[in-house]
């Protein structure tokens, strides 16, 4: 038979297989990190640029200033909520990568619900609620709808809740140059403004709104949930061995939709967040791309509620710096994209290396 004897590394550090898991955890993504700003140096190189001109620059974008570092905090805000739409329902084994749609929907619900609202004279202590419910509330219908799909029809959770981002932009355009166009948004059709009142306000001695607040709040709460009570430790067997799950007489499609739920709603808060704290009203400005940014956050963050909070801020700073990469480098805005782009590939290689870094292994010998 086979005897499974420790490493000499592992005996001297006296490593646990959880310990072993939590450096993989840490150690492959920054691993990870460090491949692909290697990568995208060369890329540099190629085009005659310099590497350390561009790092700096995303240092000073990002975290340089007071300015920066709030510049950096208002854009991540966002990421943190649409981060955690991805992680959720990862915990139970789906790949939902619909945020973006629920985020545009739940924005759109959010400005639509507010035209009465603030036609009708409702206080904004009234009105707010009402309208980060409604966001919430659209948000997790639309990507609880992949996850009905998925469990009672079978029908694959990636491309459906792909489809319904392009559904929900559509829905969000049909209105918008429609029914619900402000009328005085000639070169930009939007929705009626909602109005200074109905506006977030800023976190107290910063120019950050409330958002980032809220998605801290969120994920330190989804983190409790997901790894501290019942309901998460049903979601983690599902995830694990729907089979298993199932024969243990776990309700797996509730826990499906729930999660796919949860998700949803941390989308349309997003959505919330950018029409009342950003943008005042609704329009094509929703779509900027942060419910796919998202998934690469929730995938370097390792599906951890806690640890999506880090690496949003990390990609809000890279976010805010490309201004001012393209200024000082002359190189075009997307080049920022370029660089996630690469993260993400470089990511799902490094996937292949959990459990197979040798000097994390226990060392297998024969024996009788």
């Amino acid at each position: 038979m086979t005897v499974i004897v420790a490493s000499p590394s592992i005996e001297r550090a006296g490593f646990s297989p959880r310990t072993i898991r939590m450096i993989e955890a840490v150690l492959i993504p920054v691993g990870a990190l460090l491949a692909s700003a290697v990568i995208f140096a060369i890329f540099l190189l190629v085009l005659g640029k310099s590497p350390a001109t561009f790092f700096g620059l995303i240092w000073t974008g990002g975290f340089g200033s007071s300015f920066s570092v709030q510049n950096t905090l208002q854009r991540a805000a966002p990421l943190i909520l649409t981060g955690l739409a991805f992680a959720i329902p990862a915990r139970i084994g789906l790949t939902l990568i619909g945020a973006e749609g629920a985020l545009v929907l739940g924005g759109f619900s959010a400005a639509a619900v507010a035209i009465p609202l603030v036609g009708g004279g409702w206080t904004p202590i009234i009105g707010l609620p009402i309208m980060a419910l409604a966001a919430m509330a659209v948000g997790a219908f639309w990507i609880g709808l992949a996850g009905w799909l998925r469990h009672y029809r079978g029908v694959n959770e990636t491309i459906s809740s792909l489809l319904l981002s392009y559904i929900a932009i559509a829905i969000m355009n049909f209105f918008v140059e429609g029914a619900l166009r402000d009328p005085a948004s000639a070169n930009k059709p939007s929705t009626m403004p909602i109005g200074d009142a109905y506006r977030v306000g800023q976190i107290p001695g910063t120019s950050v709104h409330w958002g980032l607040a809220a998605g801290i709040v969120l994920a330190v709460v989804l983190y409790i949930l997901m790894s501290r009570t019942t309901f998460g430790f049903a979601a983690r067997m599902t995830g694990g061995n729907v089979r298993a799950a199932q024969a243990q007489g776990l309700p797996v499609g509730i826990l499906v939709v729930s999660c796919c739920a949860i998700a949803g709603a941390c989308a349309g808060l997003a959505g919330f967040y950018e029409v009342a704290a950003i943008h005042g009203q609704a329009n094509a400005s929703l779509v900027a791309g942060y419910g796919f940014t998202g998934i690469l956050v929730a995938f370097l963050a390792r599906q951890n509620p806690l640890a999506v909070i880090p690496v949003a801020i990390l990609f809000g700073a890279l976010d805010a710096a490309g201004g001012l990469v393209q200024r000082r480098m002359a190189m075009p805005d997307a080049t920022v994209l370029v660089l996630q782009g690469i993260i993400f590939v470089v990511l799902l290689v490094s996937e292949t290396f959990y459990g197979r870094i040798p000097f994390l292994q226990p060392k297998r010998d024969g024996g009788r």
